[in-house]
C-alpha cells in the first residue's frame, strides 16, 4: 500500500508541476521523472535472505519461507553449507550471488555464522549500496564494522537468567555442552563464565561437557547421536535434577528428547523458542499451524504433562530467531521506502520488532566490545514461559 501511495503521490506531483507551468517552459515536467524513479525502483526492489539449512536450524529456514509467503516476489533466498567452516568459499560466493541481482537492495543473514564478515566484505565490494543486516553473528568482535545493523540474542543476560530459571525448576546440576569452535566465540565464552559464577552462587554444580562439532567429520548425525547417548549417562551420574544446555542448534531436538525421556530439566535451548527442537522431540505436527506460537505452547504443555515432566522445561513464548528475520525484513522495507533516518535507525528497528512480535515484550541493549558501545549492534532478550 505504501508503494502504491508513493507512486500515486509522485504522479500527482508530476501533474501539478505540469499544470502550473507556463506553456513556454516544458522543462518544469522534469521533476516528475525524478520523483517517479525512486518509487518505481522501490516497487521492484527485493530482499535477499541467507540462512542455514533445516538440518542446522529449521526456524531460520522457515522464517525465510514465511517472509516469502508474506511478500510474494520480493524475497530471494539461499542457504549456506552445513559444513560452513570447511566451505568458506561457497558461503562467500553464495552471498555475492544473492546481491548480483541489481534489484536486491537488502541482504539479511540468519545466522551470521563464521565467514559472514568475509562474505559481507565481498558484498560491499560489488554492491556498496546494499543494506546488510546480520542476526546472531559468530564473529562478534568485527561484525559491527562489516554490516549496517547486527542483532543477537543477549547471551550475557541469559548467563544470569538460565541458572536462576533452572534453580526454580529444581536443578542441582547444570551440564553445558559445547565444542572448541563455539568456545572461541566471545559472547558464548562470556555467557559460560557468567553461568559458572551464577551456578556457584545458587549452589548448583556446573559441569562442562565436550560434544562433537556438527561441522566436523561426524557431521550433524554424529553430534546428535552423541547427545542422545550422553544425557542418560549424565543423569545416571548426577541424577534427574540436572539441567542440560547445548550451544548448538542441531543438538536441541535430541537434547530435549533425551531430557524428557530421562525426566531431566531444560531451562532453555540455545535459541529459545517453542518451535526449536520441541516439534520433533515431542512428535507435534505443525501442519496448518506454522508460526502459531499459542498453539505450540499449548501442545508442549499437553505433551509434557502426559509424560509427567510438567514444570521442568521452559523457553520463550515465541520464536526469537523467526521474529528477528521478520523484523529485519520490515526494517529492510523501511529502508527501501526511504523511511529510515539512517542505515542504523534504533527506533525504526524497535518498531519493526514490535510490529511482528504479537504483543510480546522484547528488551533491547547495545553490545559492548572491550567496554565500547557498538551503536549498530543490538542484543535482544525476552522472558521465560514454563511449560
Amino acid at each position: 500500500m505504501k508503494k502504491v501511495l508513493a507512486l500515486v503521490l509522485a504522479l500527482v506531483m508530476a501533474f501539478s508541476a505540469v499544470a502550473c507551468a507556463k506553456p513556454a517552459e516544458p522543462a518544469a515536467a522534469e521533476p516528475a521523472g525524478e520523483a517517479a524513479a525512486p518509487a518505481a525502483e522501490a516497487a521492484k526492489a527485493k530482499i535477499a535472505i541467507y540462512t542455514g539449512t533445516v538440518s542446522q536450524n529449521e526456524e531460520e529456514f522457515r522464517s525465510m519461507e514465511a517472509a516469502a509467503k508474506k511478500y510474494p516476489g520480493m524475497i530471494v533466498s539461499q542457504t549456506y553449507p552445513d559444513a560452513f567452516t570447511k566451505e568458506q568459499e561457497t558461503l562467500i560466493s553464495n552471498a555475492v550471488g544473492l546481491v548480483s541481482d541489481p534489484d536486491v537492495k537488502v541482504l539479511i543473514m540468519n545466522q551470521s555464522v563464521q565467514g559472514a564478515a568475509a562474505a559481507f566484505d565481498k558484498v560491499r565490494e560489488v554492491r556498496p549500496d546494499v543494506l546488510i543486516l546480520a542476526y546472531q553473528p559468530g564473529e562478534t568482535d568485527v561484525i559491527a564494522s562489516k554490516c549496517d545493523v547486527a542483532v543477537t540474542a543477549d547471551e550475557a543476560a541469559q548467563g544470569y537468567m538460565m541458572p536462576e530459571q533452572a534453580k526454580k525448576m529444581g536443578a542441582k546440576t547444570f551440564v553445558h555442552y559445547s565444542f572448541p569452535r563455539h568456545m572461541s566465540y566471545p559472547l558464548i565464552v562470556q555467557r559460560r563464565e557468567i553461568m559458572v559464577k551464577e551456578c556457584e552462587r545458587l549452589g548448583i554444580k556446573f559441569v562442562d561437557a565436550t560434544a562433537p562439532d556438527p561441522t566436523g567429520d561426524a557431521g550433524v548425525p554424529g553430534a546428535q547421536q552423541f547427545i542422545l547417548e550422553d544425557i542418560p549417562r549424565k543423569v545416571a551420574e548426577y541424577g534427574k535434577d540436572t539441567n542440560f544446555f547445548s550451544t548448538n542448534c542441531a543438538m536441541q531436538e535430541p537434547l530435549l528428547k533425551a531430557s524428557i525421556e530421562q525426566g531431566a530439566i531444560v531451562a532453555q535451548q540455545c535459541c529459545p523458542s517453542p518451535f526449536h527442537g520441541y516439534p520433533g522431540a515431542l512428535g507435534i505436527s505443525l501442519e496448518g499451524h506454522s508460526g502459531d506460537s499459542e498453539y505450540m505452547v499449548e501442545q508442549i504443555k499437553t505433551k509434557l504433562a502426559e509424560k509427567g515432566v510438567s514444570g521442568r522445561f521452559s523457553s520463550y513464548a515465541f520464536p526469537i530467531s523467526m521474529v528477528s528475520t521478520a523484523a529485519l525484513v520490515e526494517y529492510g522495507i523501511m529502508f527501501i521506502n526511504g523511511e529510515l533516518k539512517d542505515r542504523n535507525d534504533p527506533e525504526a528497528l524497535k518498531a519493526a520488532y514490535a510490529k511482528v512480535s504479537d504483543g510480546y515484550t522484547i528488551h533491547f541493549d547495545n553490545y559492548k566490545l572491550n567496554g565500547v558501545v557498538q551503536e549498530n549492534f543490538y542484543m535482544v532478550l525476552a522472558d521465560y514461559i514454563t511449560f
